[in-house]
């Protein structure tokens, strides 16, 4: 007995043993036997379903998980679908499932089950069932006082009593067909729903069931919350902040379909606010400056957020009261006070006024007010301004309501001085603008007032209303003119100027040029401190036959101005005189001259006669006034072109051309160098401007002859020859004996001698020229022949190189030889030897050049047999003029 008690306890351990440590029976078959029990939570508003159940434990790797949906009492199944869930998750797992069907139509159930391992599924839960309405003595329509979603499909059903049938489903009088769901419920499907035009924008629907009853619903149709856009937060006194949006689309309002806006607060300890669209105002935080906002709207549809940050002290937008207008002739002073205690601030406002642009000027606190200077306006004229303003200059607070004003009336007075030469009057010429009354009245001129006080007597003067100017001597001390208008409404604001003093220490301003300008011309110049009521320009055009037509235009504040270019014609130069107002009068400050274009110059150059010339250079002088006003440009330079005149024997010789640039106006002189001889050219000048060359002026003028170079040639040859002589002079004597020794000749010959000087020079080298190299001795017998006349003269080549001899009979007398020529001309001799046929001889023509003879006397040379070579022996002939 006590052994089978211990086996049945070790039965028992076992069993135990392999429930709680198997891997294959742990957490399944106690699951298996108790499924999950899923909780539902219904939504009606968007018919969606949440089911929640627990989650397994047991599972090694995810919890499989099967859902089945079903409708009414039947439970036909119209959702099933498997959810894995991983381990890691611990709890309730959920699982939103929405209907195409509104919930109250019918009973929808839940039910679910689990797998073990994924593989083996466990038992199902029991349904747990969210029922559907029920309907008592009259049918129940849903949706019924929804906002549907524009763009989407529902279907709409009908829930009848029991026992009772659905007949019909109208909207607007139109019937659908009807969809049989199931325990007696009927429904429609309609499809893209969209807004009613029509003035009533509900969806009105109807339900008529088998007892004639007919049930009512109304529902509507909108779109889901739009983002806010543009929101941003401002506070105009620093103690409530506004945020504004936009809103988008506006949405159709309705009891049951309202859209809500609340706005929440990230960093500060406050609740949710609120809002109605656009904008909402809640009070700032003491020493809060950095703020972070959240908007929400929501409706039944869904929701949207917005989010914002910023510093309230960059977000200030000041709120202005305008209350004071104080005006000018051409100008308003505009007075108000700042909202919220702000004027301790320095703030930046802007004024506009009708038909201008913006302008912005800082804001000068006077007695507690804001005070703006607005000038440039027009006399006599109805304006209004409106005023804005800002602290960072970023973020403008809102316009004030535009303030009606209108300007006053007032000449617009400028004055010329001339100075008579060695007096102290002065004649003044005033000059006036009749003023420009504008269209705010017909106003009309009757005459003008003008009143001098100097050296405190004052004169009073009239004018007709047709005239714009005085002409007034004063004397050298200052004066005070006044003008003013007398109207058909009264008089105008008086225009006074002041006269300075005369001031013959002052010295004039240099002038200045002008930048060329497509658009019109941009001055500007120097502030000065002494300058303290504005600056005036003046002008006329400079140049013109007619008198000059003085311009002025009124600078009240700056130092530069702009004047349009229709007010002024290319190629005319204009003179600009810059002057400033000061408490003694008005000083010149600067002249600043220019042209709106400038054209090339007109004028040519006057060349100075005579021009200076050498043999190989002209050098050109010119007059030139390039400050004439007259000129149509600047003058830059002059262009110098020097042109070769070419002559009918030098056609086919290039034309010289020399082109010389001078960059410098002041300069009017230029040398051309490089030029030829005795030869013409044509001298050009023409002024440059930025536009090119003007009118040329032209000279023709012809080089001088360079006799140097002549006298050069003539003297050169002469100055060798004396050079020589002197160099040679100290060793004549010298030079005269050795002549004589080398020209030595038996006395009683007829030979004139000639100048001895040249002689022995011409003699020296003629007789070296014709020494024979052969020969160990010479002698020369000078001899007196004249030619025969039975024999005739026989001419050879001089050139020939083998010369005729003839054999002559044998004497013991030397070979005769007989010139064949008795006249000369500077060419060789050519003579006619004779000699023994058995003799050898050796001929030699020497090749002298002497003046031509008439006479002439022969010089031969005998030779020893002995002292030849081979008994061959050679001849020497030459001829001396006897003349």
């Amino acid at each position: 007995m006590r052994m089978g008690n211990i086996e049945l306890f070790c039965a028992h351990l076992l069993g135990l043993y392999l429930i709680f440590c198997h891997p294959h029976t742990e957490g399944c078959g106690d699951f298996g036997s108790l499924p999950p029990k899923p909780n539902i939570r219904n939504f009606s508003n968007n018919q969606s379903l949440v089911v929640s159940w627990p989650r397994n434990r047991g599972a090694s790797e995810s919890d499989m998980y099967e859902i089945q949906i079903s409708r009414t009492k039947s439970h036909t199944i119209i959702y099933n679908k498997n959810v894995s869930i991983p381990t890691r998750d611990s709890g309730w797992s959920t699982l939103t499932w929405i209907s195409d069907l509104p919930l109250e139509c019918v009973d929808h159930s839940v039910r679910i089950r689990s797998f073990c391992h994924q593989t083996a599924p466990g038992p199902w839960s029991n349904w747990v069932t969210n029922h559907g309405a029920r309907a008592a003595d009259a049918s129940l329509i849903f949706p019924s006082s929804r906002l549907l979603k524009e763009g989407r499909s529902v279907m709409l059903c009908c829930v009848p009593p029991v026992n009772v049938d659905i007949m019909s489903i109208t909207l607007r009088k139109e019937s659908y067909p009807l969809l049989n769901v199931g325990d007696g419920v009927k429904a429609i499907l309609m499809t893209n729903l969209t807004i009613p035009s029509i003035q009533i924008k509900k969806l009105v629907f109807s339900c008529t069931d088998s007892t004639g009853k007919r049930s009512l619903v109304q529902n509507a149709v909108g779109f889901p919350p739009q983002k806010p856009r543009n929101l941003n937060c401002t506070t105009s006194d620093m103690v409530n902040i506004t945020c504004m949006w936009d809103p988008g689309r506006e949405q159709v309002q309705y009891n049951f379909s309202n859209q809500t806006h609340k706005l929440y607060f990230e960093n500060i300890g406050r609740s949710e606010i609120h809002c109605q669209p656009p904008s909402c105002t809640f009070p700032a935080v003491p020493q809060q400056q950095e703020y972070n906002i959240r908007l929400v709207v929501e409706n039944q549809l869904g929701e949207e957020t917005a989010t914002y940050s910023f510093n309230i002290s960059d977000r200030v937008s000041p709120v202005l009261d305008l209350n004071r207008v104080e005006c000018g002739v051409t100008d308003v002073s505009l007075f108000w006070t700042v909202e919220g205690n702000l004027a301790q601030n320095i703030l930046l406002c802007q004024v506009s006024t009708e038909s201008e642009t913006n302008r912005e000027l800082p804001c000068s606190s006077e007695n507690g007010l804001c005070k703006m200077h607005l000038d440039g306006l027009r006399p006599n004229r109805t304006y209004s301004a409106k005023v804005r303003c800002s602290i960072n200059g970023r973020f403008w607070g809102p316009w004030t309501e535009p303030v009606p004003f209108k300007t006053l009336v007032a000449l617009d007075l400028w004055r010329r001085i001339k100075y008579r030469p060695d007096s102290d009057i002065r004649d003044v010429t005033l000059l006036w603008k009749p003023p420009a009354f504008g269209t705010a009245t017909s106003v009309k001129i009757q005459s003008y007032e003008v009143q001098r006080s100097q050296e405190g007597q004052t004169v009073t003067e009239p004018k007709d209303s047709g005239q714009s100017q005085a002409d007034i001597p004063i004397g050298p001390s200052r004066c005070n003119f006044t003008v003013r208008a007398l109207l058909s409404i009264g008089t105008s604001i008086p225009a006074s100027i002041i006269i300075p003093p005369k001031d013959d220490s002052e010295i004039p301003p240099v002038k200045k040029r002008l930048s060329r300008t497509d658009d019109g011309f941009h001055l500007w110049w120097n502030k000065q401190t002494s300058v303290t009521c504005g600056h005036t320009v003046e002008w006329c055009i400079l140049g013109s036959k007619a008198p000059c037509t003085l311009q002025w235009m009124k600078v009240p504040q700056g130092n530069s101005t702009f004047l349009p270019a229709g007010y002024f014609k290319p190629g005319r130069r204009y003179s600009f005189d810059i002057y400033g107002c000061t408490d003694h009068g008005d000083k010149l400050l600067e002249t600043q001259t220019g042209y709106i274009e400038e054209c090339a110059s007109a004028q040519p150059p006057r060349i100075i006669e005579p021009v200076k010339r050498t043999y190989a250079s002209v050098t050109l002088e010119w007059h030139y006034d390039e400050e004439d006003p007259a000129q149509p440009a600047f003058i830059t330079g002059y262009l110098v072109t020097v042109q070769e005149v070419q002559t009918d024997a030098r056609l086919g010789h290039a034309a010289i051309l020399f082109n010389v640039s001078v960059d410098d106006p002041w300069k009017k002189s230029v040398t051309m160098e490089g030029l030829q001889q005795d030869q013409e050219y044509v001298c050009s000048v023409s002024a440059l401007t930025t536009v090119g060359p003007g009118v040329p002026a032209s000279i023709t003028v012809r080089t001088k002859v360079n006799y140097f170079s002549h006298l050069a040639k003539i003297l050169t040859p002469i100055l060798l020859l004396l050079g020589c002589t002197v160099l040679l002079w100290p060793q004549r004597k010298m030079l005269k004996n050795r002549l004589r020794e080398i020209f030595t000749y038996p006395s009683g010959m007829n030979i004139k001698t000639p100048e001895f000087e040249s002689f022995l020079y011409e003699s020296c080298q003629k007789l070296q020229s014709q020494r024979e190299e052969e020969c160990i001795s010479c002698d020369i017998e000078v001899l007196t022949v004249k030619p025969l006349r039975h024999e005739s003269p026989v001419l050879r080549d001089p050139e020939s190189t083998n010369t005729t001899c003839s054999p002559a009979p044998q004497s013991s007398l030397a070979p005769s030889c007989v010139p064949l020529q008795t006249g000369y001309r500077p060419q060789s001799a050519v003579l006619l030897c004779q000699t023994p046929t058995h003799q050898q001889l050796m001929c030699i023509a020497n090749k002298s050049y002497l003046s031509p003879i008439t006479e002439f006397s022969e010089i031969t040379s005998s030779f020893e047999t002995s002292d030849c070579q081979q008994g061959s022996c050679a001849g020497l002939y030459g001829y001396i003029s006897d003349s």
